[in-house]
């Protein structure tokens, strides 16, 4: 251990000077030292760009301190490999090894902090958290988000690409001393010390003397779920969804655990091979069961739509609202596209884990109304302008229930191709002489038509609208555009031989940019939905209503009468003493919101927390908020059932049992 541990002339770096003290482990005490500093003063400069959102939590020195151990964790992670590898590699007859090994490992772990964290400022502009799962999963469609980046986000992407190359160029430049480092340990040495250096890598990695390590809810200390993503950095954001998304069977586990019977009775289930089936008495008797299509719409939250609070650019839907069902307090289940899919083509229940439209005991013998119509003599198809294969949706709906899936190179000379596929008009244009060759041939149908021009860049023709306001592309813009389209398509479906025959559902998957200070922004859950048809009478319900219960209301207006597993309600013909709810996933905290009045204003809801206590509140539909209460006289019996509706979709997913019966 001599001062002139990296050769001569010695490093007049202070950082070498006391990383050469730690012989052949100095380039990881540098990694350490450079890398705590970096994400501290990343950390701060976040926080000083959304000061208003930290300071209304009062916890600014725990998100600053609690940071710094998240940043240990990280450090500790990237460092635990090479410590492990040390006691054979670090000894002077692999030195030159472990020389060269060590530069490339820290230098290319140093970038990748770099790289995430100047992704950051873009992820959290349009997801309002840090990156997260949903940066890992869009790693796997290259082809589609580079096409999105470039088209939409150019000045994010090249600032990225732009601080990647200088991280390299001064990370390399920074471990220039350690090329030239000479073996001065002998090998018994390196050997004594390395019990204390790996006992010192995994406390830190684990930051607690407790039974389970830290994870980020441990680091969730406030209401506001960005602020809580701050006290991370992105990479220990983005390895733990990596993570998590390889250990999905715990699911909602993490909320707590409930005797089987417990949660069967709590949820009306039962024992039995499909715990969940249901007669469906349709509410509607036909002589001949309707056709059914789904227009699944990208992103068209509530806040698009006027009559519901939001901004006037839905003129078409408006209109419409009053020839249909309309579903003033409908809430979706999720913020993704994959859980809208589960909610309004399955019915399934949403859980922590990821949809089951990708998870591996769902892609054959899962329950779809694919599925159960093509059983009764359906032709169903799935129409896309995208490529079916974002997301494993074709793998999914081919392999349960769909005979037929029409996508992007199906679209001969669109009007208009953006990033993500043909135009809503293309895809409503394409759907509509589907529907009219299916009517010709007599057979019946279900059609699910995914659209998604309101997705960024937000890419539409010229000339369809007049623009919301400038520039073009922007989500207002965007859903103008798709609202047009829908607009179109229903003047030439009230037109043609399937109108009478046929239920549609006009449904959004989920809103854009689900952001806000709560544990569960709710109202970035409030969506539209409207079932029209010429078969369908007008009215309005009111009640608290989630996606899950879209499928059954739809099959007993078609007028059929089935099993099914589905959990969710026929809103079709309800009573006035009836009394909805609502089930939202937001990142890892589960909402469920009871509806105790005949208005939708008398409602309460119960948060579940990964390693946290319930917490509870009041959705005031007024201000759009929710509004944090103590807990109610029946707050562990509510707690309770949220609970067991968030185990058991969990429970019939790992056992297979949420299928038609054989």
């Amino acid at each position: 251990m001599q001062s002139s541990y990296f050769g001569k002339p010695r490093s007049t770096s202070k950082l070498w000077r006391l990383a050469h003290w730690f012989g052949p482990y100095a380039p990881l005490i540098v990694m350490f030292i450079s890398g705590l500093v970096f994400l501290s003063l990343t950390r701060l400069g976040l926080v000083v760009w959304k000061w208003e959102r930290v300071l209304a939590t009062g916890e600014l020195s725990q998100i600053l301190l609690q940071g710094i151990r998240v940043d240990v964790i990280q450090l500790g992670l990237l460092a635990l490999i090479p410590v492990l590898l040390s006691p054979i590699l670090a000894t002077r007859k692999f030195f030159n090894i472990w020389r060269s090994f060590t530069f490339w490992w820290v230098l290319l772990s140093l970038v990748l902090l770099v790289f995430l964290e100047a992704a950051t400022p873009g992820f959290i502009l349009e997801y309002d958290v840090r990156p997260n799962r949903i940066f890992v999963e869009y790693l796997k469609y290259p082809h589609e988000v580079f096409g999105m980046l470039w088209q939409g986000f150019k000045l994010e992407l090249l600032f990225g690409l732009l601080m990647t190359v200088i991280a390299f160029v001064l990370v390399a430049k920074l471990l220039k001393p350690w090329r030239h480092a000479e073996a001065k340990w002998a090998s018994p040495a390196v050997w004594l010390i390395w019990p204390l250096i790996l006992v010192l890598t995994v406390f830190g990695i684990r930051s607690t003397l407790t039974h389970r390590p830290a994870n980020p809810a441990l680091f969730a200390i406030t209401q506001d779920s960005m602020v809580n993503s701050l006290i991370l950095n992105s990479a220990y954001s983005v390895f733990y969804a990596a993570y998590s998304l390889q250990h999905e069977a715990k699911s909602s586990a993490i909320y707590g655990k409930l005797p089987r019977e417990k949660i069967f009775a709590l949820t009306g289930a039962h024992e039995g091979d499909i715990p969940t089936l249901t007669t469906l008495v349709p509410s509607v008797k036909r002589d001949k069961p309707l056709n059914l299509v789904i227009l699944l719409q990208e992103s068209l939250g509530a806040g698009f739509v006027e009559s519901l609070g939001g901004k006037p650019v839905t003129p078409n839907l408006e209109k419409l609202k009053d020839e249909g069902i309309w579903f003033t307090h409908l809430y979706a289940t999720g913020t993704r596209s994959v859980r809208g899919i589960e909610a309004v083509v399955t019915g399934f229940q949403p859980t922590p884990a990821d949809s089951t439209v990708k998870l591996d005991l769902s892609q054959k013998n899962f329950f779809t109304l694919a599925a159960l119509l093509s059983k009764r003599g359906y032709l169903t198809e799935f129409i896309y302008g995208g490529e079916s294969h974002f997301d494993n949706m074709r793998s999914f709906f081919m392999g349960n229930g769909f005979q037929q899936i029409t996508d992007q190179p199906d679209f001969k000379n669109p009007v208009f191709v953006a990033s993500w596929g043909a135009s809503d008009e293309d895809l409503l244009n394409k759907t509509h002489d589907q529907l009219m060759a299916h009517h010709a041939s007599g057979k019946p149908f279900f059609t699910l038509a995914f659209s998604s021009s309101n997705h960024a860049p937000f890419e539409f023709p010229d000339g369809r609208i007049e623009l919301y306001e400038q520039p073009k592309a922007t989500d207002n813009n965007a859903v103008k555009y798709a609202d047009y389209a829908i607009g179109e398509f229903i003047k030439k479906a009230k037109a043609s031989p399937y109108w009478n025959d046929t239920v549609f559902l006009i449904v959004a998957d989920h809103d854009i940019r689900v952001r806000g200070d709560s544990l569960v922004p709710i109202e970035h859950f409030h969506i539209p939905a409207l079932i029209l048809g010429g078969a369908v009478q007008p009215k309005t319900v009111d009640a608290i209503a989630s996606q899950i219960d879209l499928p059954v209301t739809v099959l007993s207006l078609m007028g059929i009468e089935t099993q099914h597993p589905m959990t969710g309600h026929d809103l079709s013909n309800v009573s006035d003493d009836y009394r909805g709810r609502a089930m939202m996933q937001y990142n890892y905290n589960f909402g469920w919101m009871q509806q105790l009045g005949r208005d939708a204003a008398d409602n309460e809801v119960v948060v579940l927390r990964e390693g946290k206590p319930p917490a509870f509140g009041h959705y005031d539909l007024a201000s759009k908020k929710l509004q944090n209460t103590a807990a109610p006289a029946d707050g562990a019996a509510l707690a309770e059932r949220a609970l067991a509706n968030s185990l058991l979709p969990a429970l019939l997913y790992k056992e297979q049992r949420y299928r038609l019966p054989e």
